[in-house]
């Protein structure tokens, strides 16, 4: 059957556009598929193939390829003289590794598929998938996602479920068209405050992590659909924290006066910057209270501020409250507000 399909094919010459050849328990991809230069799709899923052959890199009028549940070890060299492809499919392999090059001539790829697959590690080379908008890596062994991955500008959707994630890279920041980041069921502790800058993040699954906190800012993400169910999240108010200070230094007074004073309107405070580029620095170095607003130096405490997630946002129904992570300048800020919104708590 498989034969007779083959020859079909042929008989169309640079005119064959699609092959299908999904479940036909074939061992070994078909040479001739490299006389058919004007090939667009190439199905050959749920066989037993265990590596494309040389003559791939002849199909570089290619879109599609499915090679989904074979018994491919890596993402082949020659995948990099596919450069028309825009959609590759390779779940359900033995894949473990990129082979050197395998991205470079992938320029148009937008769509990758690599679940149920056997990867630890992404290579660098990630970031030369310039277009594409839709990777997922769900069900493998990924310790770490590489800071090259979110380069890739025109990503919008992510997904990493069920592997063996610890952090999210602060760069995460430059996925700027990002909607959808799914990372269920990994060893995430700390979401970075960097996550906060994903504007168009949509759909956030966090669920079956080790997640306490969320960064400040988070509460003000435009979410639709949010999940956060098996997380050890704060689930009553934390217990208030032990003064460390009982009074301000010198510098802390002096600074928030400098910072909350704008220079421009001080004379004095112009003409001092301009003698003591010391306090440059230290103005640099200002961070703002998440309570009152203010800038200071020196953080007093460290809180746990509870907020009610937004009503737009679609939530696992036992989160009532968003335990978010805030920093406060003084203990005079938080005694001053409704008790039944702040905890406080060292972390």
């Amino acid at each position: 059957m498989t034969e007779r399909l083959l020859i079909k094919a042929l008989s169309g010459g640079k005119n064959t556009k699609i092959i299908t050849l999904n479940g036909k328990k074939i061992t070994k991809m078909p040479s001739a598929l490299g006389k058919l230069p004007g090939l667009k799709t190439l199905a050959l899923q749920n066989n037993l193939i265990p590596k494309v052959c040389p003559e791939l890199c002849n199909l570089t009028q290619l879109t599609t390829l499915n090679l989904g549940n074979n018994l491919l070890e890596e993402v082949p060299e020659e995948m990099k003289y596919l450069v028309s492809l825009k959609n590759l499919h390779l779940a359900g392999n033995r894949i473990c590794r990129f082979a050197p090059g395998a991205c470079d001539g992938l320029q148009n790829l937008i769509l990758l598929n690599l679940n149920n697959n056997h990867l630890t590690q992404l290579p660098q080379e990630v970031n030369r998938l310039k277009s594409l908008t839709h990777m997922s890596i769900n069900f493998n062994q990924l310790a770490s996602i590489p800071r090259e991955l979110c380069f890739l500008k025109n990503l919008s959707e992510l997904q990493l479920n069920y592997n063996e994630l610890k952090c999210i890279p602060e760069e995460i920041k430059f996925l700027k068209k990002l909607q959808k980041l799914l990372l269920a069921r990994n060893n995430i502790g700390v979401l970075p405050k960097e996550l906060c800058d994903l504007k168009k993040l949509r759909i956030l699954d966090i669920a079956g992590n080790i997640i306490r906190i969320f960064p400040s800012g988070f509460q003000d993400l435009k979410l639709r659909e949010f999940y956060c169910e098996g997380n050890p999240l704060f689930l009553q108010w934390p217990e208030i924290a032990k003064q460390q200070e009982n009074v301000w230094s010198l510098q802390e007074i002096t600074s928030r006066f400098v910072i909350n004073h704008p220079a421009e309107n001080n004379p004095f405070l112009m003409d001092a910057m301009e003698w003591y580029p010391e306090i440059r620095r230290i103005i640099s170095q200002r961070k703002t209270c998440a309570v009152c607003g203010q800038y200071f130096i020196t953080t007093w405490l460290e809180c746990v501020q509870f907020v009610p997630p937004p009503k737009a946002w679609k939530i696992s129904k036992n989160l009532q409250l968003v335990p978010v992570r805030a920093l406060v300048c003084s203990y005079k800020c938080f005694t001053q507000r409704d008790p039944n919104l702040f905890g406080i708590a060292r972390v």
